[in-house]
């Protein structure tokens, strides 16, 4: 271990005693806090040349960011069990035997969730949820059912503190299925985020248009490009956190992110960009990435000594990392104003579109030459992600996605631009839309939207009522109440309101334009 400096010693005692003395903090959230503050005084990674100077830096030259890890990472960032296995085998660990109804089935899984770790302190998949529960409410009183899976719903909401928590349901229809979108509909909480696999082949029009209709009351579920990531994941694939495409029974260890916008003001010209700034900071990058997977396979001894690992409810070999990026749109615009075409904008411009899949191409060529041996699930090379932002980006779009306030008018026109960045990023890349609230009456027509964007190779799509109370901030959903309750300086339960009170005011995303 690395000695620090007292000076850096100091500054972590004070943070922990303003912690402490914190009003507006729970107490889990103080805990939590404390043990970033604890972090943050250890020194264990064998860092490369150059990094601290476009990582540890003023925000308007940070390059590279990773996403508040902690110094001494002690297990992979995601984590994705097996439940499946959990309910045929139960867990030795937990002692808790396989479920045979649908009280056992609830309370064994609230039990696992409690044992899950993440970079949040909370499982960021919380399963399957349709087809795990659909056996046990077959033969049931369907009320009887209902109100368990809703009370399941709140329960989830009110002790997992933090909108990450990601439930899937689909591609098929089930009764368990329906009875969640209905439970989901009617508490409008942010926990647990939801997707819906769709393909059209195989979702009946009923049950989207029951997901819409849900969505348009709670903004979610979500609704993935089912064929497109099951060809990325050969079908064993699940939907985590905010929109995370991973391999189930596995995870990423670790997901660090390109600050493009930075990036391209480091650089003279186009040329400057592609062929020298750009390639610096990737290669810094994933050297430290690198680095950060080394020391949680070969130092933290997670992988030996976690019961999910030990039950095999999660396996090393399908753990991957995620290789992000935020700002293509904003080093766009910055490149092209250098060449003296300030009035060819990201989202509006053919010339803007082509050297956004220019770059893009760049990043995929780099990440496919770069290999670790430890990202077997992935053919040794990370997985190409579209972050979705931090509370404190100031003037940097998520991911590829288009800045707030200059979505072209029509919808089409925006879809036709998206379509030509989603391939990019089987870890996830997603859009999302606030719909007019006259949608409650016509949600076929955020169906035919979803459709005709699915056909064109886009992989993730979220929409929400632009009068709904919970809203869906980058990925992950915030109550606007919260928000407000937050703003007054009074204690939240989730730790998420303060990422969407950050991103409201810095990033605009209540301004986003309203289909």
């Amino acid at each position: 271990m690395k000695e620090i400096s007292m000076e850096k010693v100091e500054a972590a005692r004070q943070a922990m005693l303003e912690t402490v003395k914190s009003k507006s903090l729970t107490h889990e959230q103080k805990v939590a806090t404390m043990a970033n503050h604890a972090d943050s005084l250890l020194s264990v990674l064998d860092l490369p040349e150059g990094l601290l100077e476009v990582l540890r830096c003023e925000p308007e030259k940070q390059c590279i960011c990773d996403l508040f890890e902690g110094n001494a990472p002690m297990r992979p960032r995601y984590i994705i069990p097996d439940y499946e296995k959990f309910f045929r085998e139960g867990s030795a660990f937990l002692q808790v035997e396989p479920p045979k109804d649908l009280y056992e089935a609830i309370n064994a899984l609230q039990i696992f969730y409690k044992h899950v770790p993440s970079v949040t302190n909370y499982p960021v998949y919380v399963g399957q949820l349709d087809t795990l529960l659909d056996p046990f409410v077959q033969d049931m009183d369907e009320e009887l059912a209902f109100k368990m899976i809703k009370l399941f719903c709140i329960q989830m909401d009110r002790t997992i503190l933090d909108s990450f928590a990601h439930a899937n349901i689909g591609p098929k229809a089930t009764k368990a299925g329906r009875l969640l979108l209905r439970a989901m509909a009617e508490t409008k909480d942010a926990v647990p985020n939801l997707s819906l696999k769709y393909d059209e082949e195989l979702t009946e029009d009923d049950f989207a248009i029951e997901a819409i209709r849900c969505a348009m009351a709670s903004a979610k579920p979500s609704f993935c490009n089912h064929r497109m990531y099951s060809k990325d994941f050969s079908g064993n694939y699940v939907i985590a956190s905010c929109y995370n495409g991973l391999a189930y029974g596995g995870g990423a260890y670790t997901l660090v992110r390109l600050i493009l916008s930075n990036i391209a003001k480091r650089a003279k010209d186009r040329k400057d960009f592609l062929e020298k700034e750009l390639p610096y900071i990737m290669d810094l990058c994933v050297r430290y990435m690198d680095e950060r997977i080394r020391f949680i396979v070969e130092e933290s001894g997670f992988f030996e000594n976690n019961f999910l690992a030990k039950e095999g409810f999660i396996h090393r070999d399908r753990f991957s990392a995620m290789f992000g990026l935020v700002g293509l749109a904003e080093a766009v615009n910055i490149l092209l104003e250098k060449e003296g075409k300030g009035d060819c904008r990201f989202g509006h411009s053919k010339e803007a579109t082509e050297l956004g899949v220019e770059i893009m191409d760049c990043i995929s060529a780099f990440n496919e030459a770069h290999k670790n041996p430890y990202c077997e699930v992935s053919n040794e090379h990370f997985l190409l992600h579209a972050q979705v932002g931090i509370s404190t980006d100031v003037e940097i779009s998520p991911g590829t996605r288009i800045p707030i306030g200059e979505e072209p008018e029509n919808l089409a026109d925006q879809m036709e631009v998206l379509s030509h960045f989603h391939h990019y990023f089987p870890s996830g890349t997603g859009d999302l839309f606030p719909i007019d609230r006259t949608i409650h009456q016509n949600p076929e027509y955020v169906l035919d939207i979803m459709k005709g964007a699915f056909q064109k190779n886009l992989r993730y799509l979220s929409f929400y009522s632009n009068d709904s109370d919970v809203i869906r901030i980058t990925g992950y959903l915030v109550k606007k109440s919260e928000m407000d309750k937050l703003k007054q300086g009074k204690s939240v339960l989730q730790d998420t309101v303060a990422l969407g009170l950050g991103a409201a005011e810095n990033g605009k995303i209540l301004e986003r334009k309203v289909r």
